[in-house]
């Protein structure tokens, strides 16, 4: 399974960074009002949104080329949590687009969401 890109300076984001988790947890109601509560998976689902405002030419192009094998949402990949280094094994990106802006030589920007996928 590919690994998500690591920038020259050997980490996997620039800051600002968004981490999230969730749960997913469901209600059942029933007719005379009483409800049933259980989670649908066994642990939180893990959620990062980059932004990556200062990439070289090589930094923006080994994005793009990991976007375009991933086929953008389709594929599943390895990914690095920032914060704790923690190796997420089946994530995926979030949405089939990826918006790119250069404002000048080492200043190409764009953004990616990163969910960890769960069966």
């Amino acid at each position: 399974m590919a690994g998500f890109p690591i920038l020259k300076t050997g980490a996997v984001a620039q800051y600002p960074a968004i981490r999230a988790s969730q749960y997913r947890n469901q209600i059942l109601r029933f007719v005379d009002g009483n409800e049933q509560r259980y989670r649908d998976s066994a642990g939180p689902l893990h959620r990062w949104t980059i932004h990556f405002d200062y990439l070289d030419a090589t930094e923006m192009a080994a994005i793009q080329d990991f976007f375009l094998i991933n086929q953008g949402s389709f594929e599943s990949f390895t990914f690095i949590d920032p914060w704790d280094n923690t190796s997420y094994q089946n994530c995926s990106m979030v949405g089939d687009n990826l918006a790119e802006l250069t404002k000048q030589e080492f200043q190409n920007i764009t953004s990616i969401t990163i969910v960890e996928n769960r069966p």
